[in-house]
């Protein structure tokens, strides 16, 4: 019962955290995109807006992907 309370308040505590960095770096990310890159990047050594600008460029790479659509008409 212990363990179960510990894990829910460190679930909370986090998610209180990354809302407090979203709020304060002004991300226009969701708090769930800023958890799936902050686990990515949880063992690089960088600055945190860095981090945020990096995956930023990655999203806006153009699409060169040759893979067929299956609606295209």
């Amino acid at each position: 019962m212990n363990a179960v309370k510990t894990q829910i308040w460190i679930a909370i505590s986090v998610y209180v955290l990354v809302a407090i960095v979203k709020k304060r770096l002004n991300l226009e990310q969701s708090l769930y995109t800023i958890l799936q890159i902050l686990s990515v990047t949880l063992f690089e050594k960088m600055p945190i807006l860095q981090v945020f600008q990096r995956f930023d460029y990655i999203e806006h790479l153009p699409n060169t992907c040759n893979q067929l659509k299956l609606f295209e008409y």
